[in-house]
């Protein structure tokens, strides 16, 4: 069988197609050598001349009109099932799209993606996972996640792929009726507010504690939680402010009357968020589907 490769298979239906070695050679844009060549190594292996010349025709033998079939079927399977681009259409999808996400990504990016994904891809379903680092890359290797999105800077390996969909800053929230007023803080009140921390498995929260370390500027915490959902509810009924990033404190304000934004008395330090996937899904079809679909959401300057 090392002996019989595909361009044999070629040079043999071109020549049942022009029935002429020099006008298979043509088609084939091939030397005319050559094509009699293969037909000659053919023949050798089928022990059967395939071809004999009638006139001014080169006709096929009952072995070679056999062989010639087969190699048609065969060399249809290739161009249909291995060299053509795969066709990917979404409205067809059926299983589960997964995408790790944080607390905070899930507020961020999930009710916008699952609008555009329930009307594109209406029989799959959307599974938002929480993991940690070391799980979300192994699921990304193996497929069962599809996308990982948000800040996660512990996927730094070169077996990934990242691409920033946009940067955020963070800032403050007060409870709406809180003695100050103002819109935004100067460093002595910061300073003598009581402060709320989340530590959130996201690990966004390292942005905003590095960036005050840096700039030793200690604040009075007095709250430790590794959940952001609590700090609103938290803050609503106390004097105490959180520092959170700026979608979620826009989001909980708007979704609370209770609590309100206040700006930071310093330039915020910036969060970049990324989509991530794993190089062995670089080319796939449903991959880069689903990465575009999500670049053209919320990659800046187009996120609304």
């Amino acid at each position: 069988m090392s002996e019989l490769d595909l361009n044999l298979l070629y040079a043999l239906v071109a020549l049942d197609d022009c029935r002429s070695v020099s006008d298979a050679a043509v088609k084939l844009r091939r030397s005319q050598p050559a094509v009699s060549a293969a037909l000659g190594k053919l023949r050798k292996f089928f022990d059967d001349p395939l071809f004999v010349r009638i006139g001014n025709s080169m006709e096929p033998t009952p072995r070679g009109r056999s062989v010639v079939g087969s190699a048609r079927a065969i060399l249809g399977r290739i161009g249909t099932d291995i060299i053509a681009t795969p066709v990917f259409d979404p409205a067809t999808l059926t299983g589960p799209i997964s995408v790790a996400m944080s607390d905070v990504g899930e507020i961020v990016f999930l009710p916008k993606l699952l609008k555009d994904l329930r009307r594109l891809a209406p029989q799959a379903s959307i599974n938002a996972v929480s993991l940690p680092a070391a799980q979300i890359a192994e699921g990304l290797e193996s497929g069962a996640v599809d996308l990982a999105m948000g800040y996660f800077p512990d996927l730094k390996k070169n077996n990934f792929f990242q691409q920033v969909l946009f940067t955020d800053g963070f800032t403050g929230l007060l409870r709406a009726d809180h003695p100050l007023s103002t819109k935004k803080l100067n460093l002595k009140q910061f300073l003598q507010l009581e402060h709320v921390v989340v530590r959130a498995e996201s690990r966004s929260q390292e942005v905003i504690e590095g960036y005050l370390k840096r700039k030793r500027i200690q604040r009075r915490v007095v709250l430790t939680t590794p959940h952001f959902g609590s700090a609103p509810v938290i803050v609503a009924q106390s004097d105490l402010m959180v520092t959170v990033p700026e979608p979620l404190a826009h989001y909980f304000s708007a979704a609370s009357p209770q609590v309100r934004v206040v700006g930071l008395p310093f330039p915020s330090p910036r969060i970049p968020l990324r989509q991530i996937w794993h190089r062995k899904f670089h080319h796939d079809p449903r991959s880069r589907w689903l990465r575009t679909l999500t670049a053209e959401l919320f990659q800046a300057p187009t996120r609304a």
